[in-house]
Parts: structure tokens; sequence; C-alpha cells
């Protein structure tokens, strides 16, 4: 794409923005496929090679996809924390299968029971996992259907993402920040995983939710977690990535963009017309963005998809502020003395591998991991590696005895396939 054309792009879009209170159907369209890159995390300025099906077959194999792709079906046991403004916080628990009694445990149950009255048993190894922007805990649907019953796990949405309810201070005219998500994440341990030894792993925005976290409540990382997972994620410096973009591309973006999410934010109605009206267009960009290889399966891309259509709009803008915000640095040693997993796609366009490396400066003895021909969703693109390395920095952290992980972490389990 050249230079001119990724500015009148841009240039496309703001007039769309400026215009939103009276446009019609057309230029709706253009603000909803604006928006769409945006939701990919991404910026304008994207082209989309024409399609040749027809756009009825396309909207039928959408359809198809959504009914038979089991992505996204896993369910936990439900439960709800409250964040420090009292929004309500959706969580859901993976417990571990008990292992079925042997005839000699059997036989001493009531020596074992005797020995532990009034002492109360450990508490389990849970791991946390928190997702990215415009994703939800389903994001996560490969790792936790490879982990499910090995160890316990906890699936949280972050505040007006998934089944999380909307920031109420955000409700309130209150810009949320990454300092917000990461004492909402401490609401979420809080309530599902008051004891015992923590491993946190996080994606993208959900890293740096872990990052705050850090920065927040050193003790708690100090004295409860045993390992740390830090995926297709950035400490800093978020206002550099160029997404793929020509330079004058990039500085169009930038110059434009805050104007047009305050816009696009404020015509929430029009905008969602829009988007949906733009769903081809809309398909392609998340392809874009979100992953590196060329052999995506169709219900992957789909699921994610689905996925980043479900963030309403006025989150996606109210969100896009706290990136350029961001600055996690000097939180990172306080990961030092534990294992630590830094993986990144080679091929990410929102939080390029640079930044995995930048934080790998500042962790050393960390594994850094970065995955050929994979993007930004890495863990739906190449789940099989991504659950290995998961399960390696389980058994290298003494969360688990060995790497026992099925075989779900794999798109080749879809039924039919």
């Amino acid at each position: 794409m050249s230079e001119s054309s990724a500015e009148a792009v841009v240039a496309a879009t703001a007039n769309a923005a400026g215009a939103a209170g009276t446009a019609g159907w057309r230029r709706a369209g253009i603000a909803g496929a604006a928006i769409g890159v945006l939701a990919a995390g991404a910026a304008a300025g994207v082209a989309v090679e024409r399609l040749t099906v027809g756009r009825g077959m396309r909207k039928k194999a959408r359809l198809a996809l959504d009914a038979t792709g089991p992505y996204g079906s896993l369910r936990g046991t439900p439960g709800r924390a409250v964040a420090d403004d009292g929004t309500e916080l959706y969580y859901e628990v993976d417990e571990v299968e008990a292992e079925p009694a042997t005839a000699d445990e059997s036989a001493s149950s009531g020596t074992r029971r005797r020995r532990l009255f009034g002492r109360k048993a450990p508490a389990p190894v849970t791991v946390v996992f928190s997702h990215g922007y415009c994703l939800g805990q389903d994001s996560w649907h490969f790792q936790r259907a490879a982990l499910r019953g090995l160890v316990r796990t906890v699936h949280w949405d972050q505040r007006s993402h998934g089944r999380s309810e909307r920031g109420r201070s955000q409700a309130d005219g209150v810009p949320v920040g990454i300092d917000q998500l990461g004492r909402d994440l401490k609401a979420v341990i809080d309530a599902a995983a008051p004891d015992g030894p923590l491993v946190l792993a996080g994606h993208s925005m959900g890293g740096m939710t872990m990052m705050a976290l850090a920065d927040q409540y050193p003790a708690l990382i100090r004295d409860r977690v045993a390992a740390v997972a830090l995926i297709g994620t950035s400490s800093g410096k978020l206002g550099e990535v160029d997404f793929g973009l020509p330079v004058a591309g990039v500085n169009a973006v930038r110059r434009v963009l805050p104007g047009v999410l305050k816009a696009l934010g404020s015509q929430a109605e029009l905008v969602e017309k829009g988007r949906r009206a733009t769903a081809d267009l809309f398909a392609g960009l998340i392809k874009r963005y979100s992953f590196g290889s060329r052999d995506v399966d169709p219900a992957v891309a789909r699921f994610a998809e689905r996925l980043i259509e479900a963030t309403p709009i006025d989150v996606v803008a109210e969100f896009y502020p706290a990136f350029t915000e961001h600055d996690k640095s000097g939180a990172l040693p306080g990961f030092r003395d534990v294992p630590v997993l830094i993986l990144a796609g080679d091929k990410d366009l929102v939080t390029p591998s640079s930044h995995s490396e930048a934080i790998a400066d500042v962790l050393p003895d960390a594994e850094l991991v970065i995955v050929p021909d994979a993007g930004h969703l890495v863990m739906l693109e190449h789940p099989e590696t991504v659950t290995d390395r998961l399960a390696d920095l389980l058994v290298r952290s003494g969360t688990v005895p060995a790497a026992n992980v099925g075989g779900h972490g794999s798109t080749a389990q879809r039924p039919g396939r």
C-alpha cells in the first residue's frame, strides 16, 4: 500500500467520524471499517484484496462456522469479583480433577482424616489467565482445554469485556488506565484464589495488567507468584508501533486517531451499524492484524472475529488511550525471582516481537520464544506451541510434576477434521 493511499484512508475515516451525526449508511460503513482495524489492535490504512465469492455465500459460511465451531464453548464454575469502584468482574474456575483413590488409600482413609483433623489442607496452585484488548476469557480456549483437570485455572473477563460489567468509573467519565486493570486483577485473585501459589499468564493487554499488578502489589508477587507467562505483550512505547504501515501513513494515523476515536465513541449506534455492514472488510482486517500465517483454520479466524465483534465500539474507544500512556518497564524486575516465559509471534504487527525482546533484556533469565509465522493472536494461531511452552513453565516452576498436557491445544482437535 502506498503512502498516499494510506493517508487517503485515514482522511476518509476522519471525515466519516466528523460527520457521524448526519452521515448515512455509506459513511457509517467507512467509520465501521476504521474501527474494525482498531478493534483488531491496528490503525486505519489497510488495503484488502477484492473478494471473489458472493456476499451471500460468505454470510452463509460465517453462520455455518458459528454453528459448528467448538471454540469458546468451555465453561467452568462462575464467580464474580468486585473491583474497587464497584464494577463486577466475571470469572470462571476450572478445578483439578480428583485422582481416584487406590484400595490401600481407601483402607487408610480414616487414619489420614485423623492425621489432617484440625489442619487446613494446602491450597492448590492456580493459573490465572488474563486476556487482551477487545477479546475475552475464551481467547484462551486451546490452553484451557489442554490444562483442564490437570491444574486449577481461573479465566476472567476484563472490565467492559465479555461477561464482566461495564466499568462503573468509566460510565461516570473516569478514563480507564492500566493501573485500574492491575487492581481489577487483584480483586479477581482475592475472590477466586485467595490462598496458595499463583501462576500468572497474560496476553497483550493481559500482560500489561500483570505488570500493573506487580507495580502496585509487589508483596503479592514476592510471596505467592510461582511463575509468569507474558505473551504478545509490551512494557511500554506502544506509541512508536507502526502497525506495518509506511511512515507517512503512521504519522497520519497518529495525528487523527484521537479525534476519530472520540467521535466514533460518541456515535456508538451508528458505527455499530457500519461495522455490521462492512463485515467482509472487517474479517479481512482482523486476519491481517491477528494472524501471521496464510493457512489459518477458517473456524479459528471466525472465532477471533466473533470475540472482537463482541466488544462495543465505545469500549474500544474508551480503552485505546491507555496504551499510549502505558509504561511498566519499571515493574518488570518484580518478576526476576520466578521462572518467566516471554513469547511472541515474529509477524505481530500490534505488539511487535521487539517489545518482547525488550522485556527479555530486563529479565535475562526468562525463556524468550519468538514463534515463526505467527501474528498477534499466537495462542489461537499456533496453540500447540503456546500450550507446550506453558506446560514446560508449569513443570519448571514445580506447579505440575510432569508435562502431562493433553492434545486439546491443537486446531486439529476440531470435530470433523
